[in-house]
């Protein structure tokens, strides 16, 4: 899994490109605090190599929390920034500072 993270000279904003290696999957989406945990809200676009790729734009100088949904199945960013405890999930989401 990586992150890339572009930020615009132009505006406060950084382009972050999630890419995610998942060949066996039929879909990949990214949710988190910046899409109100929408499930369908920010699919990634599989590749002919078999990863999934998305870029979304985010305001910089925030954290955003986020974990990925692989086929209905929740996981974490293994290259984040850091990880933050989520109570109501029981679980720990992906953080990434910009």
């Amino acid at each position: 899994m990586a992150i890339k993270k572009q930020f615009l000279k132009s505006k406060p904003v950084c382009k972050v490109t999630f890419t995610v290696p998942a060949q066996e999957a039929n879909e990949v989406v990214v949710v988190g605090n910046f899409n109100e945990w929408d499930a369908k809200a920010t699919p990634l676009k599989k590749l002919k190599n078999g990863s999934f790729k998305g870029s979304i734009n985010l305001a910089s100088g925030n954290s955003y929390e986020f974990r990925y949904l692989v086929d209905g199945s929740y996981t974490n960013e293994t290259e984040a920034d850091n990880f933050a405890w989520n109570d109501y999930a029981g679980a720990e989401n992906s953080v990434l500072n910009l």
